[in-house]
Parts: C-alpha cells; structure tokens; sequence
C-alpha cells in the first residue's frame, strides 16, 4: 500500500503506520531484527526462549497481569520468532490502543526474566518440542532445514535442542540481548482509524526512552551446498517426504519471478500443478505443497507431501517431471497470464488483513527500508516473461541440486 508513514524516533526506532479510517481495530507490533540464526551453537533456542520469557514478568508486572492486560478487554497480546525475527504483537478495539502500545513495550524492553518463571518455561518449550517430534509432517520441515543448511544457524531448530533449552539461564538471556539488540533495527508498526501524527505521540511517550543502541554484530553466510539424501526411520505409519535446495536471497531481482515459479508448482492454489499430478489425477497425497522462503543473504525451495511408503518413489519421479517440464517447455501466452493473475489475486487478498499487513510492513522495513506498493508489485509481476521463468526453472529446478529426507516407518 502506498499511503504507509514512517517517523524515526532520536534512539533509532522507526514508527511505521497505515492509517485505514473504517477500522474499529488497531493492530500493532514492535519487531526486532534478532532470530535464531543470531545464535551460538549453546544458544540454540535462546531467541524463541526469549520471546517466550518475554511474558512471565516486567519490572512493573508480573505475568498473571501481563496475559490478562488486553484480554479483559477483548484484545490478543501474541509473539513468534523466525530465523531472522522476533515479535511482539497485540490486536485490540481503537479505544485501547495506547494500553496496548504501553504493554508492548513493557515486555520488549523491560522483562527481567525471573528465575522461578525460566524453570516453568523450560518445561512448556520441553513439551513444545516433543509436540512437534510427534507431529512428523512439521518435525521434517525442521530437520530438513539442517540438510540445506548444515553446520550454520539457518539450519538449526528455532527451539532448540533439549540440552541447550535446559542450560539456559537469565544472564544467558540478557547476554544474547545485549549482542543482538540495535535500536536501527527495531520497528514499531500499526494499523489503525488513528492518524499518523497521534499515532507517533503515542508510541514516543513509551519508547523514546528506550536507550540508543548499536551492535557490530556480523551474519554468518551458510558455506557452499552440496546435495544429500537422507532416509530416516520413524514410529509413523505413513511417509513424510522433503524435497529442496537453496534459492534467492530477498534482495536477489530474479525473486519475484521465481516466487511466481514455485506459486504455479505448488502454492496455496488447488490448481498448482503437483497438487493437479499428484492429487487429483493419481491419487498418491492427501496435500503436497512447494514453498519459497527468502533470507537477507540466501533463501530456499522446499517441496512436502506425505504418502504411503510404497508410493515414495512414484511421487518423486512426478514431481521430477513437473520441474522437468517447467525447465523445457515454457508457459504459454494463457498460462503465464493465468499464473500472473492468480498471484495478484492473492497478494491482494493477503493485504486484506490489517494484521497480516502489519506485520509484513514491520518485516519490510526491517529488510529492504521501504514497503513495496502492491500496484509496483502488480507492475513486477505483469512485467514477467515467459522466458525469464523458464531461465530461472532451467537454474533452480536443476535435479542434481535437490536434497531429499524421507521418513519412513519404522520396520516391524
């Protein structure tokens, strides 16, 4: 969206916000250019743990009235962590946007992170974990990860390990906040009835105070890939498959029109092309999807489906043979302008939530300085030839750069 207003605070944080007049909603976050990939090997986990610990107490409040600050009053007070984010977040009626904006800030800049609170925590993020080993269609896009990105951050478990998240202590907390924290890179994003100006008073009277900081901090790139195959038994009926390799950063021009690509392989859409093949007309997987995630230095393909074990094989040779056709055959006239209006379409739709925007806004000027107008999107997209999508399936669909991981059943 083109009307979006930015306002750097002296410290460095941006206040970035959407003004929409008919909301009665004021969505609002405070995002932090520190992730996972910010860790050391012992940190593994620490930025998930943080935000996790973000919540059980503040030099003003304890936890019972930090959950039930905005609660009582209708509102979400909500948090995640990505490889190269953390976020704090809150949705509430307009009314109650300065209480929100106020208890944001509280557990961004002001936890204390109580020793007690890190024991009860431990465990949940324990369980959190064994959750996720029990549920191996989400366990094996994590390990996959390891397989495209070894021996670097990208590649380790946003959560951890069981032996890292039992080590952590409240100064390994701080220590980490202390290396990654960098007021230039922390934005304050909204969406709101509220104008712009008010907005900025708003949310100065809680964080201009917030100490200026800059860190020296240096990413790691991940080091030259090598493709591997990886078969694992598991205590599952059905098979969990992973195909993929490195892709473009977000910075790389060839992005958009390789998003375009993988969107017409396997995205949301019932008619992408492996859920037609492998779904509609054969009948091997329940889904199958193909998705594209960028980082600021590298990114990566993964394709996912589950299947019968003794169906594995045909799968992948499908799927082997939908990129092959993509690499040899280019779209048509029709298909390429279907292709490009069904990704308008939905980029469009996303943009229908003011949360979703909000975020996405907060991420963007966090990675690229600016929030791309969804018409210059709209332009990228129509300026898009076939053969740039065919070059670009001819690089990234090479199948001698693809790892796999498959999960198997374990034998009786």
């Amino acid at each position: 969206m083109e009307d979006y207003e930015i306002y750097t605070l002296p410290n460095g944080i941006r206040i970035a916000h959407k003004q929409i007049p008919h909301t009665q909603i004021a969505h609002c976050g405070i995002m932090l250019d520190i992730g996972s990939r910010d860790e050391q090997p012992h940190q593994q986990g620490l930025a998930h743990f943080w935000e996790h610990m973000a919540f059980k107490g503040t030099e003003k409040r304890k936890s019972y009235h930090i959950i039930t600050r905005l609660e009582t009053v209708g509102g979400e007070l909500n948090a995640y962590t990505t490889k190269e984010k953390v976020c704090f977040h809150a949705s509430v009626l307009g009314a109650h946007f300065e209480k929100a904006t106020e208890l944001l800030a509280d557990i961004a800049f002001h936890s204390v992170f109580p020793e007690k609170q890190i024991e009860r925590e431990r465990g949940v993020i324990l369980e959190e974990m064994a959750m996720y080993y029990d549920s191996p269609e989400d366990a094996i896009q994590d390990d996959f990860d390891q397989l495209i990105f070894p021996n670097h951050p990208l590649g380790g478990n946003i959560l951890g390990t069981p032996e890292t998240v039992q080590s952590f202590r409240r100064e390994d907390l701080q220590r980490f906040i202390a290396e990654n924290y960098d007021t230039n890179h922390i934005v304050f994003a909204s969406v709101s009835n509220e104008p712009f100006k008010k907005v900025v008073k708003t949310v100065e009277k809680y964080l201009r105070d917030v100490p200026t900081q800059t860190t020296q901090r240096q990413r790691r790139a991940p080091s030259v890939y090598a493709a591997q195959h990886t078969r694992v038994e598991r205590p599952i009926t059905q098979a969990q498959c992973a195909l993929g390799r490195p892709a473009y950063s977000l910075t790389d021009p060839r992005r958009l029109p390789f998003f375009m690509l993988v969107n017409l392989l396997g995205g949301p859409g019932m008619n992408s092309r492996l859920n037609m093949n492998l779904r509609e007309k054969f009948g091997l997987v329940y889904s199958i999807d193909a998705s594209y995630t960028p980082f600021l230095d590298t990114g990566y393909l993964g394709i996912y489906f589950g299947t019968d074990p003794r169906k594995v094989e045909r799968s992948h040779a499908l799927i082997m043979k939908e990129l092959k056709l993509l690499r040899e055959k280019p779209l048509t006239t029709l298909q390429l302008h279907q292709t490009k209006e069904q990704l308008m379409g939905q980029l469009a739709m996303a943009e229908e939530s003011n949360n979703s925007f909000m975020l996405m806004m907060a991420k963007s000027i966090l990675d690229i300085d600016r929030v791309e107008a969804l018409t210059d999107i709209f332009n990228d997209i129509r300026a898009v030839t076939a053969p740039a999508i065919q070059d670009i399936a001819q690089e990234m669909f090479d199948e001698s750069q693809f790892s796999s991981l498959t999960f198997v059943p374990e034998k009786d």
